[in-house]
């Protein structure tokens, strides 16, 4: 099919339509982004037939291929409220937070938060599965130490995305030196060098916000009623443990995301019959509804009525909200059009990295796909960067330093949904605490002006 040339000001017209109703909508009237987005679509798709002349069968074949992206990522959503709604009532989480909250003091728990889940999502490759399984505890225990949620879910989110970026296993990792055309462990090594420091930084922010939360603000009283009704509500065997370890072990053992996970709630079930007595209905309840809390207490209450596969669908339809308007974007060669706009002003190293970055930005924000943030910019810029003799892994780094890390922060990209879904999050709330996709895109742009560690093509090769 021949290539569409589309005018940068038509393409600005969907976009800034975007940004004023989700405005309205969500700062003016307090309303979900959900209707903004798919309005928004609309708008695009009308631009696209009217003005570009493209066929609606050719935008409606646009909306589904990139919908079809986002599947794998909906069903995982999906199994993760099964997940959350089994292990609440086999007891699996609350025996998390019991003994959590026992061996965590505040003072260190934001570290050993970022620490714990950079190390499972190093294991497993995935920040889903990071979030949606230490994650759900990590999340009750700091509330109960008075931590407030978003910085909780900000140290959560550093952590479970430096795995994602750094993990051979994750799909994101292989995915951005297979479009820069570099090789997985040179990117992989190469990545440090922006990784690293960014790590670092955010490790000693979480450690002197951790500090604010001393034994002064501790308040003992609430920790031991939560406990009391932690005790009165689940019988708190340790066993119950094995139930997330076997869970992540299937996941680095390399069993696919969805099988391994939904393994999962299939033995929060068994363990929630086992352990807690419950039966077949209370089960399929919890894998549906969830788990209501009921031991009269209310701050356990709050903190474990959560869960099952009802508690995603707001979450999902967002994702296919923004997954419509970013196919329609894509097909229409919108996108495209905007993204070639900024390579234009890149005339240096720096303003190159700088162009990337905001490329990848800017797929994560309209396209709301991760993977459409480092498969566009990937293939625009390819190019550029080997006219600067730049080596691929140059590009594959700038590409997860900014698609990889930024995508959880757009509350309707499919990271930035699943994280505020899983958590229990308030949009935008959590954005300014997590440190290491904040810090790592400034830390690519330095070392893209000063040239420190952009490595020049091989010439042999």
């Amino acid at each position: 099919m021949e290539k569409r040339q589309v005018s940068p000001l038509i393409a600005l017209i969907p976009v800034l339509f975007l940004i004023v109703s989700l405005f309205l909508a969500i700062q003016v009237i307090g309303a979900d982004p959900h209707i903004p987005l798919f309005t928004s679509a609309i708008v695009a798709a009308l631009v696209g037939m009217v003005i570009l002349k493209v066929k609606w069968s050719e935008i409606e074949e646009g909306i589904v291929d990139t919908i079809k992206m986002s599947m794998g990522a909906v069903i995982i959503l999906m199994i993760i409220g099964m997940v959350i709604g089994t292990w609440i009532l086999s007891g699996a989480v609350p025996v998390m937070i019991f003994y959590g909250l026992k061996i965590l003091s505040p003072k260190i728990f934001l570290l050993a938060t970022l620490l714990m889940c950079s190390v499972v999502s190093l294991a497993t490759g995935s920040s889903w599965t990071t979030a949606g399984t230490v994650g759900i505890a990590l999340m009750g225990i700091g509330m109960s130490l008075g931590v407030p949620a978003p910085i909780i879910g900000g140290a959560i989110i550093s952590g479970a995305y430096f795995g994602d970026k750094m993990s051979p296993l994750s799909d994101t990792t292989n995915l951005a030196p297979a479009m820069a055309g570099a090789k997985l462990f040179d990117h992989i090594k190469h990545m440090i060098y922006t990784t690293g420091p960014s790590y670092v930084i955010s490790a000693i922010l979480f450690l002197i916000i951790g500090l604010g939360y001393s034994g002064d603000t501790l308040d003992l009283a609430l920790i031991s009623e939560i406990n009391e009704g932690l005790q009165m509500g689940f019988n708190l065997n340790p066993m119950l443990l094995l139930i997330p370890v076997i869970t992540i072990g299937m996941v680095v053992m390399k069993v696919p995301a969805i099988p391994g996970l939904f393994g999962g709630a299939i033995l929060g079930g068994l363990a929630a019959m086992l352990f807690q007595g419950a039966d077949i209905g209370s089960v399929v309840d919890a894998l549906h509804y969830g788990y209501a809390s009921e031991t009269g207490i209310e701050f356990v209450d709050e903190l474990l009525s959560r869960g099952g596969l009802d508690s995603m669908m707001w979450t999902i339809s967002l994702i296919l909200c923004a997954m419509t308007f970013g196919g329609v974007m894509e097909k229409t060669g919108m996108l495209e059009s905007l993204a070639g706009v900024i390579l234009g002003f890149a005339k240096s190293t720096g303003s190159l990295v700088v162009a990337t970055i905001l490329t990848a930005l800017g797929m994560n924000i309209l396209a709301g796909d991760q993977y459409l943030s480092i498969v566009i910019p990937g293939r625009m810029y390819k190019d550029a960067f080997a006219q600067r003799n730049l080596a691929p892994k140059n590009l594959s780094r700038v590409l997860e330093d900014s698609g990889t890390l930024t995508s959880a922060l757009i509350p309707w990209n499919t990271c930035g949904a699943f994280m505020i879904g899983t958590l229990g999050l308030a949009p935008w709330t959590y954005v300014p605490y997590c440190f290491l996709n904040l810090i790592n895109p400034i830390v690519s742009i330095f070392y893209g002006f000063t040239g420190i560690t952009m490595e020049k093509l091989d010439p042999s090769k």
